[in-house]
């Protein structure tokens, strides 16, 4: 008996990735062994100091939720797959895991005078999620479309347009973050909720 929905280990698969994804970015914020804890004061001193930490932890949480949101209304748009698919798919998982990484930079850095790297490094990892997304949507439109229908491929194919939007903003925010470093950390930060509005519209869309 034929499998109701081929995608489903795929999408099993995906969803197992982003849950460790999240998970795993709490296991660094903790208390340093090192902090001499003796007063009530000590203790406040020594939150404060991961603080830093905790806004990397919330960023990163947001980044990866909204990914996984749209990444699971572009998986709705398909019935089928395809080898070239399912790779471009691990390349969109491996940003996913990756952005842990950028984001703790930006959280310890982005106050100092030397946040340029950082933010730098930061934009490049969005742009290289934006080169999954890219290939992701283009492995389902062509050669032969995995979409379910009329509606599902012109969504899929919006979400192929926004990927390329996607890139050529971030590399032009990865250029800007060397003299503007801490204003391209907000609008990128900004554009996040921007991708959760329009996954949202375009799995609409594709119903």
């Amino acid at each position: 008996m034929a499998e109701a929905n081929v995608n489903s280990r795929l999408e099993a698969f995906c969803d197992g990735v982003f849950a460790i994804a999240l998970t795993l970015l709490i296991i660094d914020i903790k208390i340093p062994a090192s902090a001499h804890i003796e007063t009530t004061q000590d203790l406040w001193l020594a939150l404060r100091h991961i603080t830093p930490s905790i806004f990397a932890f919330l960023l990163s949480f947001a980044i990866i939720l909204i990914t996984w949101v749209n990444h699971h209304n572009a998986i709705r748009l398909v019935n089928k797959s395809s080898h070239p698919f399912m790779f471009a798919n691990g390349l969109l998982l491996l940003t996913v895991v990756f952005i842990p990484f950028p984001t703790a930079l930006l959280g310890e850095y982005l106050l100092t005078d030397h946040s340029a790297p950082a933010v730098i490094l930061y934009s490049g990892v969005c742009g290289f999620q934006a080169v999954g997304w890219n290939l992701l949507t283009r492995t389902a439109l062509t050669p032969h479309p995995l979409t379910r229908n009329a509606k599902s491929t012109l969504a899929m194919r919006a979400n192929h347009q926004h990927s390329s939007y996607a890139f050529a903003l971030y590399s032009a925010c990865a250029i800007a973050a060397f003299w503007l470093p801490r204003t391209v950390a907000v609008v990128i930060s900004l554009t996040w909720i921007a991708w959760l509005i329009i996954g949202i519209n375009i799995e609409t869309e594709g119903e």
